[in-house]
């Protein structure tokens, strides 16, 4: 497990798909495959290992259904118990992480952490549970779901691409949706600065991006710094809900540079944060 655990922070730190532990001569590729082929790789009653990104857990599962994406379930009770220490004992929507681990085969891939619908294996699992991959779909829409995308790029080592590559409306969701699932490394991915996102994320139970005034991407290309009006509704532990209107600032040192969020100024508005309590 140990083993698992570091060789998953040398990808995490790297943005690498392909990953190499020279002391134990390992030498492993992270693949991120479109749904139509993981949808033939992994058919229905499938059975394969998921690995989380940020703890090395790692458990069984069984493909139940799922057109979208896959519908899964935990093996057996005791895979059922690892799942649930993945989410510190509670479970949750927020999307993780995950690869999954299919033969010598490792895939990237996102999970969440809820129990809905039906469930048919003895697992003290009520329920099933989606992992979904790259191009999948959730039931309700014929989009890939943006908090999905981002953490099946963040197990492949593609995130730091995709923000590199985007423009500032994109950069503004990924950060909100970062936001979401109380993850450090997507909010880092897109920040100015840095600060201590883990003992902050904690404190975020949801947030939405309601509403962003959108101008056409040609008439950003010579711009070096954005202001860019958006309403925000969040639920903060201890404090309940609230919503923010104001404005959130992105700034960029060439025309060719990747655009970054001053999330200290946007903290700050948006009250998430006190001013003696921001940096790393």
């Amino acid at each position: 497990m140990y083993r698992i655990a570091v060789i998953l922070m040398i990808a995490v730190l790297f943005n690498s798909s392909i990953i190499y532990a020279d002391k134990d001569n390992v030498s492993i590729r992270i693949e991120m495959l479109p749904w139509e082929k993981v949808n033939n790789i992994l058919p229905k009653y499938s059975k394969f290992t998921v690995l989380d990104v940020e703890t090395g857990k790692k458990f069984q599962v069984q493909r139940r259904a799922g057109s979208n994406h896959a519908d899964v379930q935990p093996l057996t009770s005791k895979d059922t118990k690892i799942m649930k220490k993945v989410y510190d004992g509670k479970w949750s929507w927020k999307r993780r992480a995950i690869i999954v681990i299919n033969g010598n085969q490792w895939i990237a891939a996102s999970m969440h952490g809820m129990p809905h619908g039906a469930g048919a294996l003895k697992n003290n699992f009520p329920g099933h549970f989606c992992i979904h991959f790259y191009g999948s779909t959730t039931h309700r829409t014929n989009f890939m779901d943006l908090s999905h995308k981002l953490m099946i790029l963040k197990s492949a080592g593609k995130l730091q691409e995709y923000v590199n590559n985007n423009d500032p409306y994109e950069i503004i969701r990924a950060f909100i949706a970062g936001l979401k699932q109380q993850d450090a490394q997507i909010v880092s991915a897109v920040s100015l600065q840095k600060i201590k996102w883990k003992s902050l994320l904690k404190n975020v139970e949801n947030i939405n991006l309601s509403h962003m005034l959108v101008m056409p991407i040609e008439d950003l290309t010579e711009e070096l710094s954005l202001e860019i009006p958006i309403e925000v509704d969040m639920v903060i532990k201890d404090s309940g809900g609230r919503s923010f209107k104001g404005k959130i600032n992105l700034v960029r040192f060439s025309p060719y540079s990747a655009w970054k969020i001053d999330s200290i100024q946007f903290l700050e508005d948006s009250q998430l944060v006190l001013k003696n309590n921001k940096k790393a």
